[in-house]
């Protein structure tokens, strides 16, 4: 048991939303907030340290008020946040310890060695959070891996987002050819090297020449087109022709394209339409006839911590750690620092002038707890 004395702040901070943005988040979307370290676990809970937390696309969806996977975050609530932590309040009865080690993993892998007890979760855009121990994962550091890859290529909302859309929605195969929108982004980078083990054909598709450099030259990607590029859709259409799978996360106007694209039967893992999430009227699917016409399989989903998908988590989770551990897998973080930079952390992956996977630093992994 560890009986070392627990040192709590007299007050914390946390980032609530203020107002819902008509367009792009701003100084008034988010206020920080000061309140007094009042937080006491009772039967099953306990209070998190936030270190991390990870910056979606989605969060601006919630922002709205409007039906989703899940309710809308409202006015004066903490905004949610997929986060990362580490225990320093159990509770009664709880099942988490505070300090240094755990018992388990997400995908409750083997051979798997213990370190802090880190927890993964909605925790929010806070310093610490109430949790209940049904509601976290608790996890351990893989051999090969950093704190910061549960949040990646180990996290709900990249590695195992880009897993399962591709092999259980795009159902891609060897010899096919599948093309990635936001390729550069934290699910398509990883999309594009699953689909190359997978010996697939793989198609990006980006915004800036230096994205499509990375793409291409780092993670292996056959042909990457930037969509800036007046010429891209002809290239496209002489280089490669149709393709059989499609992993879209952009919605729009690319979509539309790459839907006349698609080979007969074809496959659409459809993950996300950042093209639209900061319009308040969102135009609707061009081209949509193709889906009859080349009778195409278009499906939408949602990795989430308890349905969607769940059973095959610990599939995904060991076979990326695997190849994390092999050094196969390569990943890009940028780091944002300060909750106060919450709205500007989720600017960027909007503006595409993010590098890599959008992580908002909260704390000082190393520190003492």
């Amino acid at each position: 048991m560890d009986l070392r004395p627990i040192m709590t702040p007299s007050h914390y901070n946390r980032m609530v939303l203020s107002e819902r943005p008509k367009t792009l988040a701003n100084e008034q979307t988010l206020r920080k907030e000061t309140v007094p370290f009042d937080l006491k676990p009772g039967l099953h809970e306990a209070v998190v340290k936030v270190i991390y937390n990870s910056i979606d696309p989605t969060q601006r969806i919630w922002m709205k008020d409007a039906r989703s996977y899940f309710p809308p975050v409202q006015v004066g609530e903490v905004m949610r946040a997929v986060g990362l932590g580490v225990v320093v309040i159990p509770g009664p009865e709880s099942s988490l310890k505070k300090g240094d080690y755990i018992a388990g993993t997400i995908g409750k892998s083997s051979g798997i060695h213990a370190c802090r007890s880190y927890l993964l979760g909605f925790l929010g855009l806070q310093e610490y959070a109430l949790v209940k121990d049904d509601k976290v994962n608790k996890f351990d550091i893989i051999p090969g891996t950093e704190l910061i890859d549960f949040l990646g290529p180990l996290g709900l909302t990249a590695g195992l987002t880009a897993y399962i859309g591709l092999f259980d929605i795009a159902k891609i195969k060897a010899g096919e050819t599948l093309v990635v929108s936001t390729a550069a982004g934290a699910v398509g980078s990883l999309v594009c090297q699953f689909a190359k083990k997978a010996g697939a054909r793989v198609i990006g598709i980006v915004g800036s020449d230096e994205k499509a450099r990375w793409v291409e030259n780092e993670l292996g990607a056959d042909f990457v087109f930037n969509y800036k590029d007046p010429a891209w859709k002809e290239d496209f259409v002489k280089k490669v022709g149709y393709a059989d799978a499609y992993f879209d996360n952009t919605g729009g106007d690319i979509s539309a394209f790459i839907y006349t694209r698609m080979n007969t039967f074809g496959r659409v893992a459809f993950c996300g339409a950042i093209s639209v999430y900061n319009s308040e009227d969102p135009a609707g699917l061009k081209n949509y006839l193709e889906i009859v016409m080349q009778r195409l399989t278009v499906q939408g989903f949602i990795i989430r911590l308890s349905i969607d998908h769940a059973s095959k988590f610990e599939e995904a989770t060991k076979q990326i750690a695997a190849w994390l551990a092999d050094g196969s897998i390569k990943r890009k973080y940028h780091v944002v620092e300060g909750l106060e930079n919450a709205a500007e952390a989720i600017n960027l992956l909007f503006s595409g002038s993010n590098r890599g996977k959008v992580i908002l630093a909260v704390a000082d992994p190393e520190a003492k707890i």
